[in-house]
C-alpha cells in the first residue's frame, strides 16, 4: 500500500526545486515506489571538493532534499508541512565524476515526526553514504511557515 498523498509526479518535484539548492545541484528524482523515492545528482564541479572527489556536504543536501520531498508527498500539503528535523551521515567512499543515487525509504511516519534512511550509491551501485533524517510534522495554520 501506497504511503503517498497523491500520486507522485516525478517530473514535478525536480521542477518544483529548480530555483533553490536541490536545482542548483542538479539534483533530479527518478524513481519511486510505495514507501520510497529516489533522485540523482552529478558529480561535477558543483558538488565536488576541491580535491576532486564528492563533497560531503552535497551528499547531505541530496539525502535531506530526497527525504524531505518523500517526507512532505506523505501529507495533505493543505493542512501540513514536513521539514527536517535532524540529519547524520555517514560517507564511506569518494566517488569522482557520474551520478550518486539516493533512495530515502520511510522508516517511521508519526502524528508529528517522520524518520526517513537514505542510501547514496555510485553508478556501479556500491555504498558511497548512508544517512538517517528525522522530519518535524507540523501544522500550517499555526503559522510555523511564516
Amino acid at each position: 500500500m501506497s504511503i503517498w498523498h497523491t500520486p507522485l509526479d516525478l517530473p514535478a518535484l525536480t521542477a518544483a526545486c529548480a530555483g533553490s539548492m536541490p536545482g542548483f545541484l542538479g539534483i533530479e528524482f527518478v524513481d519511486a515506489g510505495d514507501d520510497w523515492l529516489r533522485a540523482r545528482m552529478p558529480v561535477d564541479q558543483r558538488t565536488r571538493q576541491p580535491y576532486g572527489r564528492l563533497h560531503g556536504g552535497a551528499s547531505v543536501a541530496l539525502a535531506e532534499t530526497v527525504a524531505s520531498v518523500a517526507a512532505m508527498a506523505t501529507v495533505d500539503p493543505a493542512r501540513f508541512a514536513a521539514v527536517g528535523m535532524e540529519i547524520n551521515a555517514n560517507h564511506l567512499r569518494p566517488v569522482g565524476d557520474g551520478f550518486v543515487h539516493a533512495t530515502a525509504i520511510s522508516e517511521a511516519r508519526g502524528r508529528t515526526s517522520q524518520v526517513w534512511t537514505i542510501r547514496i550509491t555510485d553508478d556501479a551501485d556500491r555504498l558511497v553514504c548512508i544517512a538517517r533524517m528525522t522530519a518535524a510534522v507540523i501544522a500550517v495554520d499555526r503559522g510555523a511557515l511564516g
